[in-house]
């Protein structure tokens, strides 16, 4: 008998201007939402918590330090208030999260990509590779370490943030690990159509070459909201529009109805037999691949600022960072 996996692509929008800590509970319950339809995977936008820097799309950099500034002061420490916060959900449910968070590990940002499997445990915690534009004034970047696909609750589970999934190998080194489901997230309310439509192509894209489900989430911003981060009516323009959150199968079918615009969910059941369906026609990592002419090399060493030679001339990294001696 094939699995089958309820999911849930989930649309809402952030608390702006508390502590940091409203959007994380918005997510908890949104989680309790969800398992009230049986849902098993949920998946959030990029960096959901406490909200997406919309601030450094619409703003010259050396106007938006403050704004900045808020950002480090509400961004989340791993482990710490917000994973505690959603591992607790995540395991009163028995669901699997993927949550998209403002990282912040001592003086740097980061676009980072949390899995929590359904008994609360952390599977992953990855880094975008490559802030994307504008966004890299704000996040530092990420590593090889963190393009893993993980073992879950809810099957095999890859993810990759926005534009990284215009990186065909950063896309290929999680196909080659047999991602099941794989986890996009996007900001939403940006750009506009031309952004839904190009996501929409993206992802659909993606369930086809790796044979896999894909489950898309973005973010959504209200009116006020709008009004609020723009400060300017002149600038809310690119704050609306570019939300395209969806299911799609291996096949390339949108499961369900997209959501382009105020918050909700998407919900489908995944029936991994179309996996073995769409990789028996076509199996870019398997029958149809030629490694022997193509192939791809990862290094998935962690990125280190500082080394030393030990006492018997090791060299070994001078510490842990923030991240690794809280994990």
């Amino acid at each position: 008998m094939s699995r089958i996996v309820r999911a849930a692509a989930i649309q809402i929008s952030p608390v702006l201007g508390d502590d940091g800590l409203g959007t994380a509970r918005k997510v908890c319950q949104a989680i309790r939402d969800a398992a009230e339809k049986s849902v098993k995977l949920a998946v959030f936008p990029e960096t959901f918590v406490p909200y997406y820097p919309y601030f450094s799309f619409i703003q010259p950099a050396f106007c938006f330090g403050g704004e900045h500034l808020e950002l480090y002061e509400r961004a989340v420490v791993i482990p710490g208030p917000v994973t505690d916060m959603v591992a607790e959900a995540a395991r009163d449910t028995g669901m699997v999260v993927v949550l998209g968070v403002n990282e912040r590990d001592f003086g740097t940002l980061y676009n980072t990509q949390i899995i929590f499997d359904a008994t609360g445990e952390i599977l992953l915690k990855r880094r975008k590779i490559t802030p994307t534009y504008h966004e890299r004034m704000v996040w530092g970047q990420g590593d090889g370490a963190g393009l893993k696909v993980v073992d879950s609750a809810a099957g095999r589970i890859g993810a990759l943030a926005c534009w990284e999934h215009y990186n065909p190998l950063a896309r290929y080194a999680l196909m080659t690990q047999h991602e099941e489901i794989h986890c996009a997230q996007f900001p939403g309310s940006l750009v506009g159509q031309i952004f839904a439509d190009q996501m929409e192509v993206t992802i659909r894209h993606h369930a086809l070459e790796s044979g896999c489900f894909v489950v898309n989430a973005t973010g959504w911003l209200t009116e006020e909201q709008i009004t609020e981060i723009a400060r300017d009516p002149a600038l809310e323009g690119p704050l609306r529009g570019g939300c395209f959150t969806a299911i799609v199968s291996p096949e390339g079918k949108l499961l369900g109805t997209p959501l382009t615009e105020g918050e909700g969910m998407v919900i489908a059941d995944l029936d991994f037999a179309l996996i073995t369906k769409r990789k028996r026609m076509m199996d870019s990592v398997g029958h149809y691949a030629r490694p022997e002419l193509l192939s791809l090399l990862q290094d998935r060493r962690p990125a280190r600022t500082v080394h030393y030679v030990g006492e018997h001339g090791a060299v070994e990294p001078i510490g842990p960072s923030n991240d690794e001696a809280k994990l």
